[in-house]
């Protein structure tokens, strides 16, 4: 008997080995959590529509682009081309240079206006060249200009004005047309000009709309003779 109930211990303790090991703390295999998704940026409120007379706030105006700077050259005036249509001239006296004029153009005439011409002197007779291709417009004989020429520059806006001539060239008339170099006339003494100082008094002008021989607005010949 007393074997027997040794067996039935030891029957007894295994079984309640047993449950304590079953029962005991076993670790879990646990997914991990996912990754928090941001929330959607919410897209901005679009500005308040503007009320007439209402400005609005400067933390409701839109941005502007800031323009590219422009650089100065590209604006500069002296970027642009606006040299004059009439220049650089042929000296009009034959065998007269460039340096040998002197600018007469803001000399006093009286007390009441300016010279607003050239004078050169030479010989007289002295042959008298067109400054510049054009047309001859008028042959005059005028009181203070003695004989004259008008020529019109190509584009009929610049007069030139030759003055106190002896003669014309030969077969000159009004009408023709006539190349730079070209004699149309000698230097004299007629009109007003001083009998003992011949000369060619020589003017240019900027004509006006009406295209008058006679009439323009008066511009210094002296730059554009010695260019």
């Amino acid at each position: 008997m007393k074997w027997l109930l040794t067996l039935l211990l030891g029957a007894v303790l295994g079984v309640i080995g047993a449950v304590l090991w079953l029962g005991r703390d076993v670790p879990v295999a646990v997914a991990p959590a996912p990754a928090p998704v941001p929330a959607a940026t919410p897209a901005p409120a679009p500005p308040p529509a503007p009320v007439a007379g209402v400005p609005l706030p400067a933390s409701d105006l839109p941005e502007v682009a800031t323009p590219a700077p422009v650089s100065p050259a590209a604006t500069s005036i002296d970027n642009l081309a606006v040299a004059p249509a009439i220049g650089p001239l042929l000296v009009p006296v034959a065998g007269v240079s460039a340096k040998e004029l002197t600018d007469t153009f803001n000399q006093a005439r009286g007390t009441e206006r300016r010279h607003e011409a050239l004078d050169i002197p030479a010989p007289k007779g002295t042959p008298v060249l067109a400054v510049a291709d054009g047309k001859v417009v008028k042959l005059f004989n005028s009181k203070p200009g003695g004989i004259t020429v008008y020529q019109f520059d190509p584009s009929e806006k610049y007069a030139y004005y030759y003055a106190h001539l002896d003669s014309y060239a030969p077969d000159l008339k009004e009408g023709q047309l006539i190349k730079r170099g070209q004699m149309i006339g000698h230097v004299g003494t007629t009109g007003n000009a001083d009998p003992n100082v011949p000369h060619l008094h020589f003017a240019i002008f900027e004509l006006g709309p009406e295209k008058n021989w006679w009439q323009g607005t008066a511009i210094n010949p002296y730059p554009y003779l010695t260019k």
